[in-house]
């Protein structure tokens, strides 16, 4: 009986210390809450099923396996890397040809820039089983011919296209020079704001390459010194073209294989402008390609003439800010396109025919449609992703060309995505929700039904019950002035309303940007709760100039960058502040990147709201940041110098009262270490004291090794002794 009693008693005990379990830095970044997912999943063209990249941790291999989309059943392994000495680190990512026979395998990859690197590639012949590397070098891009016989490539700034049945290497251009000029891949500027690499394409008959040819040699230079490598620092320069400077001057050229000859695209209308886009239809001599002004309020589909090389206006877009550029454009059998636009008010689906005259709207009302995932020929069938069942959520939507039949096939509120079979039959609904976490199902696609649950993180969401952790709670704040802001909190699970508690307030406030969604978060969502767990509230607005609440409300910022968006994040504090259970003279904010510019104005222009502030990898002025995407939204600092000046954190920090922690990485490519450095010399001359972290030879997202641990455990010490 005393036995029982003590086991039981044992047992509470137990249980009360597990139930009380508390979050670590160290567990957050050491992938202690890494949610399963299904890695590097491709949906093939040919045949009704996925392939997945799988790991093997027992024996430390990786492997490509193929299922069946209408029974999950694994159909077949194609490579299992510990078959293959060549591929002993593994797989990093990997494309078909069309006939699906044939595999390009890239690995040891070596990261150059956000979206480009250079790997070693490898040729593996599905039936054979034989792998065959393909150069003695790395190379950038290789891509099939749409025939397989060919693999197009970039190597040192020239293109190249390589045979598979003799080996040899054909050079397309022989001009490529480091910064100077480069061939079929995209520049600095143009990979980090236009979000692609490769710069060519093959026409559907494999006869023809389009390329962008970039002359970037008046760009002005930026350097960094690399601290880590050597006794004595190196320097790495490359072109970085800030707002107002001058930018890569690009042309458009068509290559024939056949004859080994380049023809150039007449571009001579256009002056200043960015080629966004190029694309060839399913017509084999006509190639697509989207033109930009640099003001980017006018935006001109073409389609070039593959014989002549001539160009003609089809679609021309105009806005009053800026046009968004996106992967949705969709040719059909006849080469009538789908196209999404924001010309009525909020993000819809458009088919045109081939000509560029407007067939119809597939999709109309207020709220935006998030994601196009393609058209299904046969039915005639339109599938997409919306927020038609609120701005925070996400779900997947099918829909008849003519705009009818309308029907929901995600039924869970939250973030629902959808990867489709090759015959739409199928798709797989990534399915999370803020207290979700991701659940992978099978679905079939005329109501949505689910088939067959494929992951549910069932493992992890029992972990977590262990921490009893906080939920989020969302809601729409108004501001004094009148503005509705879609926000959430976080609050302490033993949270107690007659108490005071400090608030820290997150946000990135970027333009379309969305931080308030429903949907399970990252690592900065659980260092959140781990802060709520050691009572503090959370909290997280999106201002105006965020997105998915329509063109309006997204570009109202515009010429104005930090305005209006820093007011709204003062306002939201203030309404926090209010709330009886909050201590309105100790509320902090952070933010990252954009969000670390919004940090550092709000504890500039804020200094009687905010307690203390920390901003990472802040732009501290838009005058240092790059022409694309500065541009887009503040014009020129010769066209729009107050713009720029009124609204840099550097020209208020007179004003600063609170704590203020910077923390930069050195070797930041996209927001330059310079600007911490120029806020620090303005803080300093103003005799204002504040903390600060240089995070050597890290970039942008100051990551590798311990660094995040150490960074993460530094801001947490730093809330705690200023908030």
């Amino acid at each position: 009986m005393y036995s029982n009693r003590f086991t039981a008693l044992l047992l509470f005990l137990c249980f009360t210390v597990f139930g009380q379990q508390k979050i670590t830095v160290d567990e957050i970044f050491t992938g202690s809450f890494r949610a399963k997912g299904m890695e590097e999943l491709q949906s093939m063209k040919k045949t009704n099923q996925y392939t997945v990249l799988n790991s093997d941790r027992a024996t430390k291999s990786m492997q490509i396996d193929l299922y069946d989309f209408a029974t999950l059943k694994k159909v077949s392994n194609l490579i299992d890397t510990k078959n293959f000495k060549e591929l002993t680190n593994g797989i990093d990512s990997y494309t078909f040809d069309s006939s699906e026979k044939q595999l390009l395998i890239a690995c040891n990859s070596n990261q150059i820039f956000r979206h480009s690197f250079t790997a070693d590639y490898f040729l593996y012949d599905i039936a054979a089983k034989t792998l065959t590397k393909l150069f003695d070098f790395q190379v950038q891009e290789p891509a099939f011919s749409p025939d397989g016989t060919k693999i197009a490539y970039a190597k040192e700034n020239n293109l190249y296209i390589y045979d598979l049945a003799s080996k040899k290497s054909t050079a397309i251009t022989t001009d490529g020079k480091k910064n100077a000029v480069i061939n079929g891949i995209t520049d600095w500027v143009y990979e980090e704001e236009f979000a692609f690499v490769r710069a060519f394409d093959w026409s559907k008959d494999s006869k023809k390459i389009a390329y962008i040819r970039f002359d970037e040699s008046e760009v002005p230079e930026f350097s960094m010194s690399i601290f880590q490598k050597s006794l004595y620092p190196t320097i790495e320069t490359f072109k970085y073209p800030k707002a107002g400077e001058k930018n890569s001057v690009v042309s458009l050229h068509m290559y024939d294989a056949a004859s080994n000859a380049t023809k150039k695209v007449d571009l001579g209308n256009y002056n200043d402008f960015y080629i966004a886009r190029l694309q060839w239809t399913n017509d084999n001599n006509v190639l697509s390609a989207q033109v930009l002004n640099r003001h980017q309020d006018n935006l001109d589909l073409l389609f070039v003439d593959g014989t002549t090389a001539i160009a003609k206006v089809v679609l021309n877009e105009k806005d009053k800010a800026y046009v968004d550029v996106t992967d949705n454009l969709t040719f059909l059998q006849d080469n009538s396109f789908i196209w999404t636009s924001e010309k009525d008010g909020f993000n819809h689906i458009y088919v045109y025919d081939k000509t560029g005259k407007l067939k119809n709207q597939v999709t109309k009302g207020n709220w935006e449609v998030t994601s196009y995932y393609g058209f299904d020929e046969k039915t005639k069938t339109v599938f997409y992703q919306s927020v038609e069942n609120g701005s925070i959520n996400r779900d997947v939507y099918r829909i008849a060309l003519d705009g009818k039949n309308k029907i929901r096939l995600s039924k869970n509120v939250g973030g629902n995505a959808a990867t489709f079979s090759p015959n739409f039959q199928y798709y797989i609904n990534t399915f999370s929700s803020a207290s979700q976490p991701t659940i992978y199902t099978l679905n079939e696609s005329k109501a949505g039904k689910e088939i067959q649950v494929i992951e549910n993180n069932q493992d992890l969401a029992a972990k977590l019950k262990g921490y009893n952790l906080p939920s989020k709670e969302f809601f729409v704040l108004k501001t004094e002035k009148g503005n509705e802001l879609n926000a959430w909190i976080l609050k302490p699970t033993d949270f107690d309303a007659s108490k005071k508690y400090s608030v820290l307030m997150f946000q990135y406030s970027g333009p379309g940007s969305q931080q308030v969604v429903n949907q399970w978060g990252s690592s900065n969502e659980y260092w959140f709760m781990m802060l709520a767990q050691q009572g503090y509230i959370v909290a997280c607005v999106d201002g105006r100039g965020t997105g998915f609440k329509g063109a309006d409300f997204k570009k109202v910022t515009q010429l104005q960058l930090g305005k209006y968006e820093v007011e709204d994040q003062i306002d939201a504090a203030k309404v926090l502040g209010n709330y009886p259970y909050v201590d309105k003279s100790r509320i902090g904010i952070f933010g990252w990147s954009f969000g670390g510019f919004m940090a550092s104005n709000c504890i500039f222009q804020g200094a009687d709201v905010f307690k203390m502030a920390i901003a990472v990898a802040p732009v501290t002025n838009w005058r240092f940041y790059d022409s694309i995407y500065t541009e887009r939204y503040m014009q020129t600092p010769q066209e729009n110098a107050s713009g720029y000046d009124q609204n840099s954190p550097i020209n208020h920090v007179g004003k600063l009262k609170g704590k203020f922690l910077l923390i930069h990485g050195s070797a930041d490519d996209n927001v330059h270490v310079q600007n911490s450095m120029q806020m620090m010399e303005a803080l300093i001359q103003a005799n204002k004291q504040f903390d600060s972290q240089i995070y050597p030879d890290k970039n942008h997202g100051i990551y590798g090794g311990k660094t995040r641990i150490q960074l993460y455990n530094k801001m947490t010490n730093f809330i705690k002794e200023n908030l």
